[in-house]
């Protein structure tokens, strides 16, 4: 990675470091906290536009966001993950249209405390929990990128549908609302994730 000053070995790119530590190193704490600025300003614009991008798909048409989320975390690991999806939430919370469907269905924090509300917090603890798993080596190799992707899904629905069920009523079918439409494209993005991070791994350490 010569146009990049980084010259990893193969014990170097199978390290505790994050994809993103290894493609683009910092030397020095001035360095890395501009480095960390930008990752996370851009995982932000990032969100924004995987949230406006609706690939119609089977029964519903599907966003991004999810894919965008779960990467952020594995590549850019627990804590600039995590700061990025919350730099995207305080855009938004600013009254910034940032999220789907907005600003035509509200902005602002009364958007987010509606029904999409726990699935925004879900976005936080999903990129944290992957990037945790990243840093340990989960996303090296396609069966744990798959597991660290469906672990993650697992928890932005379970904030998601548990905040649902509170905004809309236990009465109304909640997971016809707010699970079964996403399963196919959910899984289509695990598929995704689960060709492209390992194989980039592969590339750092072939470079």
């Amino acid at each position: 990675m010569s146009a990049l000053n980084v010259s990893p070995t193969l014990d170097t790119v199978r390290g505790g470091n994050t994809l993103f530590d290894v493609v683009l190193p910092a030397a020095g704490d001035r360095a890395r906290l501009a480095r960390n600025i930008v990752a996370v300003i851009a995982g932000s614009l990032l969100l924004t536009a995987s949230a406006k991008l609706a690939i119609p798909f089977w029964p519903v048409p599907v966003t991004l966001q999810t894919l965008v989320v779960l990467c952020l975390g594995m590549v850019l690991g627990p804590r600039l993950g995590a700061t990025a999806v919350l730099a995207y939430l305080a855009q938004g919370a600013a009254g910034l249209p940032v999220f789907a469907g907005t600003p035509e269905k509200g902005i602002g924090i009364a958007y987010m405390v509606g029904p999409t509300g726990g699935y925004l917090f879900g976005f936080i603890v999903a990129a944290f929990v992957v990037g945790w798993l990243a840093e340990r080596r989960w996303d090296r190799h396609v069966v744990g990128t798959v597991a660290a992707m469906v672990i993650g899904t697992v928890l932005i629905y379970s904030f998601g549908l548990a905040w649902l069920g509170q905004v809309v009523g236990w009465d109304k079918p909640v997971l016809d609302f707010g699970l079964k439409p996403f399963i196919l494209g959910d899984i289509a993005k695990i598929v995704i994730a689960a060709a492209l991070l390992p194989a980039l791994w592969r590339l750092c350490g072939k470079r």
